[in-house]
């Protein structure tokens, strides 16, 4: 007789860099992967790297793989809920930290809460937080604003008013961008915010290399950094 019972959802966090997943992942966490056969990826071949690197290596070809980022359409996210059937448990990964925040994943955990399906959240790096915590900016009030503009006027007409939502409400705004446009926008936010303002910038979080300096407008325009294709996450306080 075939049990219709649904399976729960596992939230994986997966590393904020290319370093042995050791380092960032609890051993716990670690340690249950072996236990999932069906799992949802933003992309298939960085889960499969991953997945190996954290102690499934020659066990990979056995596992199922299903592919959920910008790309997926709604109708196969709603497919997904097949994979739950009989109790089977599902891992969801994203492409680095945690899945779910600002990533594609948050759609297959509004499905599994539409369907009743248990979704349990598992602990890992988050690049937003660390940035913050590392920051000295207010961590008792703050935003997370995602990826702003990428045309530049409607960029610096967004950080103006960013700029101004963090004085009024003495907030925080936490912000991402591609890595390619990351000095473009850093570039824009000295070009329009106060001299007085507070920017944090961190890069590469948990990398040997990582880099995290909080400074204002005026002594930022003195340093000349240069960011480069490295993710980064921006933080303002005015």
């Amino acid at each position: 007789m075939s049990d219709n019972r649904k399976g729960k959802l596992y939230l994986i966090p997966s590393p904020l860099g290319e370093n042995d997943p050791a380092e960032v992942i609890p051993r716990p966490v670690l340690d249950s992967l072996p236990g999932f056969r069906t799992f949802v990826v933003e992309e298939v071949r960085t889960a499969r790297r991953y997945l190996s690197r954290a102690g499934l290596r020659g066990k990979i070809e056995s596992l199922e793989f299903h592919e959920l980022n910008e790309h997926t359409d709604q109708a196969t996210v709603e497919g997904y809920l097949r994979l739950f059937d009989d109790g089977n448990d599902v891992a969801l990964i994203s492409e680095a930290g945690l899945p779910a925040v600002a990533d594609p994943g948050a759609q297959l955990v509004a499905l599994a809460h539409r369907h009743g399906i248990e979704v349990i959240p598992a602990v890992g790096p988050s690049s937003l937080m660390m940035a913050l915590m590392a920051s000295g900016l207010n961590g008792q009030s703050f935003a997370f604003c995602g990826y702003i503009p990428a045309k530049t006027d409607e960029r610096r007409s967004r950080l103006k008013t960013l700029e101004k939502v963090s004085g009024q409400l003495k907030q925080t705004q936490i912000i991402i961008e591609t890595p390619y446009r990351n000095d473009s926008l850093f570039a824009d936010m000295l070009s329009v915010c106060s001299p007085s303002v507070r920017i944090c910038v961190a890069v590469n979080i948990t990398m040997p290399d990582a880099y995290i300096k909080t400074k204002k407008v005026s002594e930022w325009k003195k340093e000349g950094l240069v960011i480069g294709k490295r993710p980064c996450v921006f933080l303002i306080l005015a």
